[in-house]
């Protein structure tokens, strides 16, 4: 057993954002093991008091810029709950395949810039340049699609500019869809090469488990991603359902001092989102495809070993393809019309919530009669993760003592279990 230890990054590499981790153990003692989150708030919900509700999404998306369109999504579906705006059908299946879009785009950087260089042992994704060309083409080509699948839909991909307030300022033409449903098509073997990739590389992954609770999107009929409800899952499969206007039930935010992010908890002392959390709670509703790329690399429900976040963004990835080909092709044989944006019919509050690459994201903003917000709250995925890190670590430095891990192996799997978790941490201070 390792007696002694002292880690001490500052700041974890690879990930948005700064955040610290330091362990210390003396003779075989754990003095202190703390993840730690210094960055200053950013007060984005005092942001949008005072302004116009056609204004708050464009402010919001600045939370982000890896998730410009989940925030813009989640804002325009809270305003529309609080203005009474119907959207159309149309409307609803172009954002589910925008959100699908952000989605594929961070989960392809992930796992193959961040992730990746710890699972070939390299220090960065330049290092895997010189012996692994074809891989890092690769990223690079399922990258340029996510981009162009994004702009199509929303304008640009970082703060997105044709989605509105009941629906969008400009839609693409069937034409425009046919060409990204031919390019989607082209990079499924891409796809099956980045599911053979990870499945060579798993064997890096720590064996580590830890039970916690996830909480995720449900929705009866399509993996939860755009619309649903809340639901938890516990390691022995208990579920539990909440309605997203309920979200303070089952978010429960507090202070820690080690963070200037607020931590999370519900039915245990924490609970996990994102991609592990959204295989866990919707894996019947996967497409057969994502399926078998799941059995290919050996994660199915309950996984509690975090580190598997990123398995579950790779079958993600698998999902949103063939999810995304099944929309278009429907949008394609519908036709694609413009449509004015819908009405609002009343001021008030309203809350929505959305996945975004990195778990459950929930806004609430309240209007006065003149359609002006006087109160806004979100909850940002990273934020819900942070105390859900610090218990890893607390079951994580233990269980890596028992291994005899040197010091370096110590901090390596600490950084790779952050970087499981793809943080956005400067979102999480927001």
């Amino acid at each position: 057993m390792r007696q002694n230890i002292n880690v001490d990054v500052h700041h974890v590499t690879r990930v948005e954002g700064h955040g610290n981790i330091k362990v210390k153990v003396v003779d075989g003692v754990i003095k202190q093991c703390d993840w730690i989150v210094p960055e200053a708030p950013r007060f984005f919900e005092a942001l949008v008091r005072g302004r116009h509700y056609s204004e708050v999404s464009r402010i919001v998306s600045r939370i982000c810029g890896i998730c410009s369109v989940g925030h813009s999504l989640v804002s325009l579906k809270a305003v529309e709950d609080a203005m009474g705006i119907e959207v159309s059908p149309q409307t609803v299946q172009l954002r589910k395949l925008l959100k699908m879009a952000e989605n594929f785009d961070s989960h392809v950087l992930h796992i193959y810039v961040l992730a990746a260089p710890d699972l070939a042992g390299a220090p960065s994704a330049f290092a895997l340049l010189p012996d692994n060309a074809e891989l890092v083409q690769r990223a690079l080509r399922l990258k340029r699609l996510a981009h162009e699948w994004g702009c199509m839909l929303a304008g640009r991909t970082t703060h997105p500019t044709s989605i509105v307030p009941g629906g969008f300022s400009s839609v693409p033409t069937v034409r425009d869809l046919q060409r990204m449903r031919d390019k989607l098509a082209a990079a499924l073997p891409d796809l099956e090469a980045t599911v053979d990739t990870v499945k060579a590389l798993a064997g890096a992954i720590p064996p580590f488990s830890r039970p916690t609770e996830y909480m995720a999107l449900g929705n009866v009929k399509e993996y939860g991603l755009y619309d649903g409800y809340v639901e938890t899952i516990l390691p022995d499969g208990d579920c539990a359902v909440y309605g997203v206007g309920d979200y303070r039930k089952c978010t429960n935010e507090y202070m820690d001092p080690r963070s200037t992010a607020k931590y999370t908890k519900n039915r245990m002392d924490s609970y996990q989102v994102g991609a592990l959390a959204r295989l866990n709670v919707n894996y019947d509703l996967l497409a057969p495809e994502a399926k078998r790329a799941a059995e290919k690399l050996g994660i199915a429900p309950i996984c509690t070993n975090p580190y598997f976040n990123t398995v579950a963004q790779v079958v993600e990835v698998v999902h949103m393809a063939y999810e995304g080909l099944r929309i278009l092709d429907e949008l394609i044989a519908d036709g694609i019309v413009f449509e004015r944006p819908g009405k609002l019919t009343r001021y008030g509050v309203g809350h929505a919530a959305v996945e975004v690459p990195r778990g459950l994201l929930f806004h609430e903003y309240a209007f006065d009669k003149d359609g002006y917000c006087v109160a806004g709250d979100i909850v940002i995925p990273t934020n819900e993760n942070h105390g859900n890190i610090q218990r890893d670590f607390d079951a994580l430095v233990p269980w890596l003592m028992d291994q005899d891990k040197t010091e370096d192996e110590t901090r390596l799997a600490l950084e790779m279990l952050v970087r499981a978790y793809d943080p956005c941490i400067s979102c999480s201070t927001h």
